[in-house]
């Protein structure tokens, strides 16, 4: 399954990536920040949420990577950084509020990496995983330079959101739904599940040995 690379699906693939690669960095600011980390490392936590994704995803695809092609996405993280930093002096900001953030990153970046993968012309499984890996690796890039276990191996419905959301766009595509009507419809899907399994702690069962 390809997608047919139009005006439209260049200007929507640029703004969902561009959206992803702003909050994913707020909520690596967010993380650093509560491990009082420095302006250095904040800055560098940011990055490497917003950019480590979708840096991974066309690597493997082979592709040039995004935001070396274009440096726009590049400054809008480091300036998404250099905000929440110098924000977060004059408004109270709860710890667990970094987590808003991270599930709209995980959404716009799922459905931009399944985006991009297909219109590399991956098969769409491999383009709905692509989706994942795109939405949950800036995480956990950013949670193991933290020193913490990702939270994506141990947080509700995570990757899980992400995996079926990526499948749930590709679907919409493939009965002739409108790109952009199927990216925003799939995107507030994960989105809204991510936050729906946080406030109810719904996950996946974990592994168990019998005793």
């Amino acid at each position: 399954m390809n997608l047919d690379v139009t005006q439209e699906l260049l200007n929507s693939l640029y703004w969902i990536s561009l959206v992803a690669v702003v909050v994913s960095s707020a909520s690596g600011v967010l993380k650093a920040g509560f491990r009082k980390f420095d302006l250095f490392g904040v800055v560098i936590i940011a990055i490497t949420t917003g950019l480590g994704g979708g840096s991974l995803r066309d690597m493997l695809l082979d592709i040039d990577v995004f935001w070396i092609q274009d440096q726009i996405f590049f400054i809008v993280s480091l300036a998404s950084a250099l905000t929440i930093f110098i924000g977060a002096r004059f408004v109270s900001i709860s710890p667990k509020f970094f987590l808003i953030p991270d599930a709209a990153g995980l959404a716009a970046f799922s459905i931009a990496g399944t985006m991009v993968a297909l219109t590399a012309g991956a098969p769409w499984l491999v383009a709905s995983f692509m989706g994942v890996i795109t939405g949950t690796m800036g995480g956990i890039f950013r949670d193991l330079l933290c020193n913490e276990t990702p939270i994506v191996f141990k947080s509700p419905l995570y990757a899980t959101a992400a995996w079926l959301g990526a499948l749930g766009f590709i679907a919409l595509v493939h009965y002739e739904v409108g790109v952009v009507f199927s990216a925003i419809i799939a995107g507030l899907c994960i989105f809204i599940t991510r936050l729906i399994a946080i406030r109810l702690n719904l996950g996946l069962p974990k592994f168990q040995l019998k005793e």
